[in-house]
């Protein structure tokens, strides 16, 4: 596959993420009532984006030598690890936890969902 065909790939997804993340976000403000929650919402969506489409961009290119479980395993390998990590950095800045790993998780598995079909786009 060509760079191009890759960059389309991952630019369909990323913007199939946002499309998942923003609408699950919408849902998760109208749920979690507090500003301190809504803004641990923001920051886990954008933190989920950002995760997300550097995981998929892996796994495209581990896709495109005929390694694509392997590529889809370590995405949402990373995805845990990121989860992990973005709780103890949530609880440093005194992000509410709950709205914080809830809204991460969600989002996760929301964007690992829509990640095989597009990783042979």
């Amino acid at each position: 596959m060509t760079r191009e065909g890759v960059g389309r790939g991952v630019a369909l997804y990323g913007l199939a993420s946002l499309v998942a993340i923003g609408l699950a976000a919408g849902v998760l403000i109208l749920v979690y009532g507090s500003p301190a929650e809504r803004v641990a919402v923001m920051w886990s969506a954008m933190f989920a984006l950002v995760v997300q489409v550097v995981a998929f961009a892996i796994a495209r290119l581990l896709s495109d030598q005929g390694k694509g479980i392997a590529g889809w395993g370590l995405g949402a390998a990373i995805c845990l690890v990121a989860l992990v990590i973005f709780g103890f950095v949530s609880r440093a800045f005194g992000m509410p936890q709950s709205a914080a790993l809830v809204s991460l998780a969600t989002f996760f598995f929301l964007t690992e969902l829509i990640e095989p079909p597009l990783l042979n786009v």
